[in-house]
């Protein structure tokens, strides 16, 4: 339940005074609860077969749950099976989770025997969250308050069986655990996310309210394994990661070139419809500009290690001039905030919209590099806007509808919008009452202006300013966060930026941070998963292949291609050996979306026959109209997977 705004276990006392909420299993804090208590039970498996595993800290996340565990040796699959076995025990027993409060000594001496807890427990005061804390939740253990011990109770004989460092809260008991639960995989991780320290084994599990959500749940996986852009990325030959270049740097392909050359010309163009201006900046800057901008501080370890250049010798080899420290750029915003500082500006001149497809380049960690969607060099669609206050509202509504827009056109449909605000704790933001309050009421009017679902955030604000991030559901229901609209008076202020008023004084103009993609190479990953390769006609690297019945028909063929290439359709004729069937197989695996056909028939008659992905098939289209039909569905962005697509 909730009281008074609080989560608390169903055991708490309440009295006629408090506001008591239900929460129900099904919803998001009822499936947190019900995946913590999973963890909890996953490490009291880990432990009764393995009295020596050290605990580390066991959250939930996004659909399920982890622990982590030092262990002499790494776990293996039949490690899981056992411990699927015992968690079972465990769960059938009912077991009690019973919430303790101690003080700091006495929880020191009951866990004396677990060295993670114990530095766990020097955390308290600060939220569990400090430098080097990663994403590892260690908040799940200890916040600022009182420090609790959440016992395993057997229900028969009253008896603490095992316990846990925990702020809680839990279920009554593991019997509600039930059966919609499963482990998943093992990984490495290490100790509160800092490569510095140990290196732990991390159990995947899920959990979910009944048996039928867990097998929805693990044929969504399935479904996503299906469509994982590292796999089609591969069989559909549009980009690699050589070794001999390094982890986490891309290379794409002629196939990919094109999909992603598509995705930015049709951006370009609707940027400058928009009133944007793109610029071009470089990729490695001194180091001044980063400490100026704050990022060198802040974002220190997950830059690269600097580039000493512009040293200088004599011919004895001794240093004339000290060398200056480059850096590569994790962040296009300060060279954009350099472009508007070159000479002084209006408020005519504002707002000023600049845009760039800007490579920067972040030193992430070899674990946690994942694809195109976690990379150490990627190109933003970075775009920057200056503006008054006064043009605050206006312009973030014309962000917001024109990043909706945008993605449409990529066949997205699918949105919800997240408002993050600060909290009461005036301490941890800068900035004035009276920039807050019309900052935020702006990106507030905004969001809802727009009629999509809001939800609002206290305490997940930047420490300058508001945001408000747009979400979107894929294909098979996945949630992905896409683009930004950040508010920035901290740069402005940092690089001392003035715009000339009308009041002939100088103001402070305000910063937009906008990226719509947020990077080229994520976004291309998610349309790859969200379409499983089969992307729309004006995506596709192959738009349209020319398949002859008989080698005879291939130079009537041949001239409906040519003159579809003559259109800028991305047409080929297939004029290999192979037979008829085994083209069509081939071009339908490599997901083109048009194969026209033509034998005798079609060619005596001036037509073309068309075949879809899903085998169906138009016959008798007559060459005109084919052109026009192919030329339309590009033009409209139109997804074709079947007959009916193309009518």
């Amino acid at each position: 339940m909730r009281v008074n705004g609080e989560l608390k276990d169903l055991a708490t006392t309440v009295t006629d005074a408090d506001e008591v909420e239900p929460v129900t299993i099904d919803s998001p804090d009822g499936l947190s609860i019900l995946r913590h208590s999973a963890a909890h039970v996953l490490a009291q498996a880990v432990q009764s077969i393995n009295p020596e595993a050290k605990l580390g800290i066991g959250p939930p996340v996004t659909d399920g749950f982890y622990y982590d565990f030092d262990v002499a040796e790494a776990f293996s699959t039949d490690d899981l099976k056992a411990l699927d076995k015992e968690m079972s025990r465990i769960i059938r027993s009912g077991q009690r989770f019973v919430r303790r409060v101690v003080a700091d000594d006495e929880a020191r001496a009951e866990l004396a025997g677990e060295p993670y807890k114990l530095e766990l427990i020097g955390l308290k005061g600060s939220g569990g969250h400090g430098k080097g804390s990663g994403d590892d939740h260690e908040s799940v253990e200890v916040g600022a308050g009182e420090l609790t011990i959440y016992d395993n109770v057997d229900p028969k004989t009253g008896d603490v069986v095992w316990k846990d460092l925990c702020r809680g809260p839990h279920l009554p008991n593991t019997r509600m655990i039930g059966n919609g639960w499963a482990l998943q995989r093992v990984a490495g991780a290490y100790w509160r996310g800092s490569e510095k320290n140990p290196q732990l084994q991390r159990i995947y599990g899920t959990a979910w309210p009944t048996k039928d959500e867990l097998r929805a749940y693990q044929q969504r996986l399935e479904e996503a394994a299906k469509r994982d852009h590292r796999k089609l990325g591969k069989d559909l030959d549009l980009f690699s990661f050589p070794d001999e270049i390094g982890s986490g740097l891309s290379v794409w392909h002629p196939k990919g070139g094109v999909v992603r050359g598509e995705m930015e010309q049709h951006a370009r163009r609707r940027h400058i419809e928009g009133g944007y201006t793109y610029v071009y900046t470089p990729h490695i800057s001194k180091e001044d500009l980063f400490l100026t901008s704050n990022h060198l501080v802040t974002y220190r370890e997950g830059m690269f290690p600097p580039i000493v250049m512009d040293e200088e010798r004599d011919a004895e080899g001794n240093i004339t001039k000290q060398g200056q420290d480059y850096y590569l750029k994790p962040m296009n915003c300060p060279m954009h905030i350099l472009i508007y500082k070159e000479r002084a500006r209006s408020y005519r001149d504002l707002p000023m919209r600049l845009a760039e497809n800007g490579t920067v380049y972040r030193n992430e960690l070899s674990g946690a590099l994942h694809g195109l969607t976690r990379v150490r060099g990627f190109t933003q669609d970075d775009s920057h806007l200056f503006v008054t206050p006064e043009q605050l509202e206006e312009e973030a509504t014309r962000v917001l509808e024109f990043v909706i827009s945008m993605l449409r056109d990529f066949g997205l449909e699918d949105f919800e919008l997240e408002l993050s605000m600060r909290d009461d704790e005036k301490s941890k933001w800068i900035g004035s009452e009276e920039f807050w309050e019309y900052s935020t009421n702006a990106l507030r009017n905004v969001a809802v202006a727009s009629g999509l679902k809001l939800t609002e955030v206290p305490g997940e604000a930047a420490f300058y300013g508001p945001k408000i991030d747009l979400k979107t559901r894929d294909a098979i229901g996945r949630t992905w966060q896409l683009s930004t609209v950040q508010v920035d008076p901290n740069l402005p202020e940092r690089f001392e930026l003035e715009y000339m008023g009308p009041d002939g004084e100088k103001h402070r103009p305000i910063m937009i941070h906008r990226a719509l993609f947020g990077s080229i190479e994520r976004f291309f990953a998610i349309l790859l998963e969200h379409y499983a390769g089969a992307f729309p006609v004006w995506l596709a690297p192959v738009q349209v292949v020319g398949i002859p019945v008989a080698e005879e028909f291939a130079p009537y063929l041949g001239a409906v291609i040519a003159q579809l290439r003559a259109s800028g359709v991305r047409a080929e004729l297939d004029s290999s050996d192979e037979r008829m069937q085994k083209k069509i197989r081939t071009h339908t695996t490599q997901k083109v979306p048009v194969q026209l056909i033509a034998g005798e028939q079609d060619r005596s008659g001036e037509t073309v026959s068309f075949r879809f992905r899903d085998g169906t098939q138009t016959n008798g289209v007559p060459i005109d109209e084919a052109v026009a039909l192919i030329l339309d569905v590009i033009a409209s962005r139109k997804l074709v997977n079947t007959a009916e697509d193309l009518a």
